[in-house]
């Protein structure tokens, strides 16, 4: 028996993902193109038993959900590009104090204000932290509606393992695309939370802050930080490999942009060349993994790295092959997407 399914955009299903999985606190504040998710919010959370709240701006936001997580509950707030960039000091707290929640970028093309039209010119933004001090959100890219609900189960459940802020990366294309999606059955992970704050009648209190003034407190906080991201680096890398075994020319792309590859790809292939496909699912950590084994089996591989924006993805992709291979690049930006006649012209 074929499973119902329903059309969304990719911003309704992130909505919908978030509450199925368990989201019981939203906070966020308006901005193109990702308007559609606190707009589904406001109508639904109150339906499941959560809060919405409309914040006066991104600063707020941020912090409300910082608040909301430091009591266990399940929190996230969304944003776009420039109003992420405004969260970035939240960001940093709720890393500080090991606080789980989730932020969503529906990336827009920068910078400045720039415009509505999709990007991917977050990529450094997203994976080297953005705020400061040392530390790291986990960051998912989904490509597709469905992944856009799915992932929203996954970084809920990632944020509560391991205590972190964790980022879904999209862009204006995936927020506002509508394709088929299947509903799933909840099946949400209880993670212990005796961190939280919930008052401290029949237990010690709960302190939770990211200011630490004694002398050497700050620094061994942060080595159990270090010690804790080298963790998620060893369990958590995600990727999809396609036709990596016969590959002498890998394609590598994420979210939008590996769609489009993808496409490219299978018309490549259909002529005859060995062309094949690393889609990384999560930007950190990034999937080094499947980079080195493969420059260690193949010595003549190249990769072609695309992405919508100037060069980002491709360091990581530098990084990771160490020198061994050949990488270009193709990219564009300002709201310009690489098309897959541009991949095939360039591997051609």
């Amino acid at each position: 028996m074929k499973k119902e399914k329903i059309l969304m955009t990719g911003n309704e299903a992130i909505a919908e993902g978030a509450i199925q999985a368990g989201c019981r606190f939203y906070a966020g504040y308006p901005i193109t193109p990702q308007n559609e998710i606190p707009s589904f919010m406001s109508t639904h959370m109150p339906d499941s038993g959560g809060v919405f709240i409309q914040a006066e701006s991104e600063l707020a936001a941020i912090n409300m959900v910082y608040g909301a997580a430091a009591t266990g509950v399940r929190a996230m707030t969304s944003s776009s590009s420039p109003g992420i960039s405004l969260k970035q000091e939240g960001i940093s707290y709720l890393a500080g104090a090991e606080l789980p929640a989730v932020i969503v970028n529906i990336m827009r093309a920068g910078p400045g204000l720039g415009n509505i039209w999709p990007s991917q010119a977050d990529y450094f933004q997203a994976t080297r932290g953005g705020g400061h001090g040392d530390y790291h959100c986990i960051v998912i890219a989904p490509a597709s509606v469905q992944e856009a609900y799915d992932f929203m189960y996954l970084g809920f459940d990632l944020a509560d393992k391991y205590r972190n802020p964790v980022m879904i990366l999209g862009d204006g294309t995936l927020g506002q695309m509508m394709e088929p999606l299947e509903i799933k059955q909840p099946k949400i992970k209880n993670y212990a939370k005796p961190w939280a704050v919930t008052g401290c009648k029949n237990r010690p209190r709960n302190i939770v802050k990211s200011f630490h003034l004694k002398e050497g407190d700050l620094e061994t906080l942060n080595l159990s930080l270090q010690k804790k991201y080298k963790l998620i680096q060893e369990k958590e890398e995600r990727y999809e490999g396609l036709y990596l075994d016969d590959a002498k020319i890998i394609l590598v792309a994420y979210g939008t942009m590996a769609r489009i590859a993808k496409s490219a790809m299978h018309k490549l292939r259909a002529k005859g060349k060995k062309v094949g496909l690393i889609r990384p699912i999560s930007l950190w950590p990034f999937p080094k993994k499947i980079f080195q084994e493969i420059v260690s089996h193949k010595q003549s591989a190249k990769f072609l790295v695309a992405e919508m924006s100037y060069g980002q993805m491709v360091e990581d992709v530098q990084l990771a092959v160490n020198g061994k291979a050949k990488i270009d690049f193709l990219g564009r930006s300002g709201g310009g997407v690489p098309s897959e006649e541009d991949i095939i012209r360039l591997i051609k």
